[in-house]
């Protein structure tokens, strides 16, 4: 919104009292409702509508009506924020939901293997088995939430007074894709766009807009595999030992048995094909875990085969009841997503025909263009007869498009050079340049996701020789280290903060250098007074203060070496004319005198 929103009054009833996000679709707030004595807190989401024509804001208030029934549906979970209202002022349309009390799970999670605890295996499955239970519930009501992590699921401080995670229960939150009701009128978000926190966690069938059901298991495994191994996604790796991009995620120290290791594994398959299909599939294999018995206790060479007789399981039964499962069957990929024209999962919750038009044949083309057809495309709004209303705006859109292409395939061709070189800010430079198009971002987006990987890496490199260098106190060369890590990476935050802190501690030490120098000056000593201010760097305080010094404590060396010269020469030829010293042994110590004035 424009204008200053805290403290405003919507619907006479729900006054905003604090900011919590804005985002490309619009924006998320607390408010109280003053309808109640005790004003109970409530989120109200502001959806954005950049379009002010009468015929799309009719079709979004429809959308909006029929997408809020979902919800309304999904509220019923007692684990989903349950659904208060819905309206429209002002043409701007507004979600109230309940507001959830708790802490998000970032922090129950370890960080780097440094921070917080790990989790046991039993902490991890029941954490799997509580968040399971939410997707078989809204995948069951033909929704995929697209945005499964750990800022959206909240631990309930209302369930329990104890202290325990098992009393409380977690709440998935953020179901978005009315964040984008515009439902493909303006509602674009490039992938360079997509919120830090989400990368690792999408699974690679999103970034073409291939979502799936089990899209949602591949991002809970990646939190499970965090909490087990402290590692976050983008810290893990492809296995170098085979060709398919299956995650290497488990090492010698990662305490978890073969079993549990398997369900993981099977959850973050790279091809969804390969992955468990449905939340119940896995719920029922994790229950095949009994976790009085000790881990240990299952064979290392059985895990495999009762992972695999529990699917078969599952499958069998599916067949035995002649039923398929619901994802299977007019799956609607929905709420939390990010956008429909960029391909994270987000298809429209209403599957309707209307009637033919040249409307009709214009939004064909632009699925096309979008689907990376350009040609079709171009056909397609040229069919569009001269007559047709649609005619001009056909025609102008079919310029745009040529530009647009162009722009993409050379913005993408800049990006792809600049990762073969491993520029990886120049890919994000790149990919940030490229029109909204989802076949070209969907190919940028691949660069962008393994170039944020190999910022990362690049990054733990860097700190590493920075930090070495700093307890070498060599500040200067670990600055330079420092400077050198891209902005676009997680460390930002640190990397400020070991740049000020070196550059302070280089300061203190070029102030120290030069307070030495003063004291071998004053006992006379310049050569090692003219060393120590050799050692102060350019980009220091009192570079400009050494220099000075440097340079009159230089000539005082030269002229201190020229008196010891000329002191030498006569008591040497005082001591050649009483004792007949030979000229070698003269020149000798003429020598001598040489190598005190090189010194």
């Amino acid at each position: 919104m424009t204008y200053h929103i805290i403290g405003k009054l919507l619907q006479g009833r729900y006054q905003i009292v604090q900011t919590l996000s804005a985002g490309v679709f619009g924006e998320t707030y607390i408010a109280v409702d003053v309808d109640y004595p005790e004003n109970p807190k409530c989120v109200i989401k502001q959806i954005k509508v950049t379009s002010s024509e009468p015929g799309d804001l009719e079709m979004l208030r429809l959308l909006f009506q029929t997408e809020t029934q979902t919800l309304k549906l999904l509220g019923s979970h007692q684990q989903i924020p349950e659904f208060i209202a819905c309206f429209e002022e002002n043409e701007q349309f507004y979600l109230v939901q309940e507001c959830i009390e708790g802490h998000a799970l970032t922090a129950e999670l370890p960080i780097n293997q440094q921070w917080g605890c790990l989790w046991s295996e039993s902490e991890v499955v029941e954490f799997l088995i509580d968040v399971l239970g939410i997707l078989e519930f809204i995948h069951s009501q033909g929704v995929i939430h697209c945005d499964i992590k750990p800022e959206n699921l909240i631990r309930r401080n209302s369930d329990a007074s104890g202290k325990g995670k098992a009393l409380r229960k977690l709440v998935l939150i953020d179901f978005g894709s009315i964040q984008s009701i515009n439902f493909g009128i303006g509602a674009e978000l490039p992938i360079y766009r997509i919120p830090v926190t989400s990368l690792g966690y999408i699974p690679p069938e999103q970034f073409i807009g291939q979502t799936q059901p089990n899209s949602d298991i591949y991002a809970l495994g990646m939190i499970a595999i965090q909490a087990l191994t402290g590692l976050e996604p983008l810290q893990l790796k492809a296995d170098p030992d085979a060709n398919n991009n299956e995650i290497f995620w488990r090492s010698q120290n990662t305490p978890v048995n073969d079993y549990l290791a398997a369900v993981l594994s099977q959850m973050i398959r790279y091809d969804s094909q390969n992955r468990f299909q449905s939340a119940g599939e896995v719920l029922r294999v994790l229950k095949q875990i009994i976790w009085e018995t000790q881990p240990s206790q299952i064979l290392e060479a059985d895990s495999q085969f009762l992972l695999k007789a529990a699917i078969e399981n599952d499958n069998s039964q599916n067949r035995t009841s002649g039923k398929l499962s619901p994802l299977l069957t007019g799956m609607k990929v929905g709420l939390a997503a990010n956008s429909l024209l960029m391909g994270f999962g987000v298809y429209s919750l209403v599957n309707s025909s209307p009637a033919y038009s040249e409307t009709d044949t214009l939004y064909k083309a632009t699925q096309e263009y979008q689907a990376g057809d350009l040609q079709e495309a171009i056909a397609l709004a040229k069919s569009i007869p001269s007559h047709s209303n649609v005619y001009p705006e056909a025609q102008a859109t079919i310029e745009e498009w040529q530009e647009q292409w162009q722009v993409a395939a050379q913005q993408y061709q800049i990006a792809e050079t600049a990762f073969h070189e491993s520029r990886w800010s120049d890919v994000l430079h790149a990919a940030s340049q490229v029109p909204n198009i989802l076949y070209w971002q969907s190919k940028t987006g691949k660069l962008v996701q393994q170039a944020y990987v190999n910022i990362e890496t690049q990054t733990q490199d860097l700190l590493a020789k920075a930090y070495e260098r700093a307890r070498e106190k060599d500040f200067s060369t670990a600055l330079q280290y420092l400077r050198q890590i891209p902005q676009e990476s997680h460390a930002g935050t640190l990397v400020q903060e070991k740049l000020a802190e070196y550059n302070r501690k280089r300061q203190i030490r070029a102030a120290y250098f030069l307070k030495k120098a003063y004291k071998q000056a004053s006992i006379g000593d310049f050569d090692r007074a003219v060393k120590f201010l050799r050692n102060i760097p350019q980009d220091t305080l009192v570079y400009a203060q050494a220099q000075v010094k440097l340079n009159e404590y230089t000539q005082k060396q030269r002229v201190l070496v020229d008196n010891q010269k000329i002191a030498f020469a006569k008591r040497t030829n005082s001591f050649v004319a009483k004792n007949s010293v030979t000229r070698v042994e003269y020149l000798q110590g003429a020598n001598y005198l040489q190598e005190v004035n090189i010194r």
